[in-house]
C-alpha cells in the first residue's frame, strides 16, 4: 500500500540525518585486476557479534561499490582524528585514490589505511539495492586495533568526540 504523505526532499534528509554523529572510515578493496579502490564511509554499523557481521552503505555506480560486490571482498579502516586528509581523498569521486599512498595489506590480501585506529577485514556475506545506495553485509574475518582519538563527522563537518570522562557504559543498562 502506497504511502499518501508526501516524500522528504533529499536535502532535508541529509540535513536532518546530519545530526547524527558518526564515526568515519574508508572502505577498501581491490578489483578483478588488482586495482586498489576505496571510498569515505560514515554509514557503517556493527550487525552481528556471532557470527561477526557489519553492514556498510555504499554508493551505487561507484568504481569502489562495483569492485567490492566483484571481488566478494573488502576492508573497514576507522579513522583515527589525524586522517582527515585520508577522509577527504577517498571522498572525491572519479580520483586515484591510492596515487602516492603506499597502503597496508591485512592478512586477507585487502589493501587498509596504515595508521587507522582499526581494521576489520571481511567477506561479502550479501549485499542488495536500497534506495540509492548498495547495502553490503560483511563477515568479518580479522581485525586488529590501536589506541587512539578517532574521526568524528556531524553536521558535514569533521570534529573530535570529547570524553565525558566517566566509566565506561555498558551495552545493556
Amino acid at each position: 500500500m502506497a504511502s499518501t504523505l508526501a516524500s522528504v526532499d533529499p536535502q532535508t534528509m541529509r540535513r536532518t540525518m546530519g545530526r547524527f554523529a558518526t564515526g568515519v572510515a574508508v572502505v577498501t578493496t581491490y578489483a578483478p585486476d588488482g586495482t586498489p579502490h576505496g571510498m569515505t564511509v560514515n554509514s557503517l554499523t556493527s550487525v552481528s557479534l556471532d557470527p561477526p557481521l557489519l553492514l556498510v552503505c555504499l554508493n551505487i555506480g561507484a568504481r569502489s561499490t562495483d569492485a567490492i560486490t566483484a571481488s566478494g571482498r573488502f576492508a573497514v579502516s576507522i579513522l583515527s582524528s589525524r586522517q582527515e586528509p585520508i577522509a577527504m581523498r577517498f571522498a572525491r569521486r572519479a580520483e586515484d585514490h591510492f596515487a602516492g599512498l603506499e597502503p597496508a595489506y591485512g592478512r586477507h590480501r585487502v589493501p587498509v589505511i596504515p595508521d587507522a585506529l582499526a581494521h576489520l577485514e571481511c567477506d561479502v556475506e550479501r549485499h542488495f539495492v536500497a534506495g540509492d545506495h548498495i547495502v553490503v553485509v560483511g563477515r568479518v574475518l580479522d581485525t586488529c586495533e590501536r589506541a587512539g582519538e578517532p574521526l568524528a563527522f556531524l553536521g558535514g563537518r569533521f570534529g573530535d568526540l570529547v570524553d565525558r570522562g566517566h566509566a565506561q557504559v555498558p551495552w545493556y543498562f
